[in-house]
């Protein structure tokens, strides 16, 4: 684990020299990966890291344990709250599509979360641009490889460094560095809404997308939700298609 450690640390001194930036900033959530990704961004930028939580009516559990991640890393953060810009920027989309009787509430839900997602992507490139830092994203294997995270929301980011470790993998991970217990074993949320839990979701467990992933044998209408869900969000894995004339 010290060397999975020490190699995401050094890649992570590589882009930051690369990009001619200064340093790196991530969003808390006060979830697993963001944890995980906090402690690594201070271990390669002691001096030039950040951790920012954004709380959009989130629960006020994971803002304590987004406080613990804090005193656990010993990085520098910042709260922006950003849940009057959210219900000011959703109620007037709303507002403007009602008004045309085109309306979807089918898709309110998912428009509200997705929202949240891209207004809290758009906060911190705000930050690093002010710092002169490089936004690190904190997706997992598992989540990649499903499409589940929000397309330019938590998905748009300058650098990956998680990109390649399971879910159980990025909880060995945080165990190894000392990050608090109450974040490792609390059941994985995106906080999107109200009791929404990333399994629910997904229609799957994080452990049978792992041992897919590996290679192992699975349950067969498991295997069928993710083969599902990794073709229906192909999109989300590739940059913009282009159109070239020329």
């Amino acid at each position: 684990m010290q060397s999975k450690v020490n190699k995401i640390v050094q890649w992570l001194q590589q882009q930051v020299k690369q990009a001619h930036v200064k340093g790196l900033v991530v969003g808390l959530s006060g979830g697993l990966d963001s944890a995980v990704v906090t402690k690594l961004i201070k271990l390669a930028c002691p001096e030039n890291s950040l951790a920012v939580i954004m709380p959009i009516k989130s629960n006020p559990a994971d803002l304590k344990d987004a406080d613990k991640v804090v005193m656990a890393s010993d990085i520098n953060s910042l709260t922006i709250d950003l849940t009057a810009t959210h219900d000011m920027m959703f109620h007037s989309i709303k507002k403007n599509i009602v008004e045309e009787q085109a309306w979807n509430n089918n898709n309110g839900q998912i428009n509200d979360a997705n929202l949240r997602a891209r207004l809290r992507m758009s906060t911190l490139y705000a930050v690093a641009t002010n710092y002169n830092y490089l936004v690190v994203g904190t997706d997992n294997a598992a989540e990649w490889h499903t499409g589940y995270f929000t397309k330019y929301g938590d998905g748009g980011v300058d650098i990956q460094p998680i990109i390649d470790l399971t879910k159980e993998e990025v909880a060995k991970m945080a165990r190894f560095l000392n990050l608090p217990d109450a974040v490792i074993e609390k059941t994985p949320s995106a906080d999107l809404w109200v009791g929404q839990t990333d399994e629910a979701e997904l229609g799957t467990s994080y452990k049978y997308i792992d041992r897919y992933l590996e290679g192992k044998t699975i349950p067969a209408e498991d295997k069928k939700v993710i083969e599902n869900l990794h073709f229906r969000t192909e999109h989300k894995r590739n940059i913009a298609r282009q159109l070239r004339l020329k």
